[in-house]
């Protein structure tokens, strides 16, 4: 059974840091950039409610669920987004990642696979995960080609799942990667991140 633990990841020139209140102000510039929070189809806070966004996360690790972090890139020294383990099942050996967004420069950047890279390979090589799960917003057509390329496979839609901020229903689409496909996903992404030069 996985026993998930605050650590500090790092990879390719991204370091994933526990998230802190102290990051409130670094968080808040990062979803300043491309004023994220206007995406109706995502949960990306204001950041007038970035501390309480801050709040609930740490409130959800301490009570087992999620695993917070900020992504800093390394070489300008920036908090450039955010990522999560969330939706945590030790008896199964299950987590899944979500909760991602960049400010809009680096989106479309090697910041995302790097981050999948090394929350996959934390995930299956040192928790000993059995499954990694994904999800997002069925109106999300941007996050789902993304999931897509890292080489998850889609499990389905569950219709009416979760609502949105906007107090509609939204419907969530599942995807996941296991064990026994995490070695040829895991080349993938290397030769992903190998096209970029970082």
């Amino acid at each position: 059974m996985i026993t998930i633990e605050s650590v500090t990841l790092e990879g390719n020139g991204v370091r994933l840091e526990p998230l802190t209140a102290e990051h409130h102000a670094d968080l808040a510039t990062a979803a300043s950039d491309g004023n994220l929070w206007e995406l109706w189809f995502t949960a990306v806070p204001i950041p007038e409610q970035m501390s309480q966004h801050i709040a609930d996360a740490l409130q959800k690790q301490a009570d087992g669920h999620m695993l917070p972090w900020v992504v800093r890139d390394l070489s300008s020294g920036e908090v450039v987004g955010e990522t999560r383990y969330h939706d945590i099942n030790p008896p199964i050996d299950r987590v899944e990642i979500g909760y991602t967004w960049y400010a809009k420069r680096w989106q479309r950047s090697y910041v995302n696979t790097t981050c999948k890279l090394i929350l996959m390979t934390h995930a299956f090589e040192t928790l000993g995960c059995a499954v990694v799960g994904l999800r997002t917003d069925n109106f999300n057509f941007q996050s789902q080609k993304a999931i897509e390329a890292l080489g998850a496979k889609k499990d389905g839609v569950i219709r009416h799942h979760s609502p949105r901020r906007d107090g509609s229903v939204r419907d969530t689409v599942m995807y996941s990667v296991l064990k026994q496909e995490w070695p040829d996903v895991k080349k993938h992404l290397e030769g992903r991140l190998h096209r970029w030069a970082v």
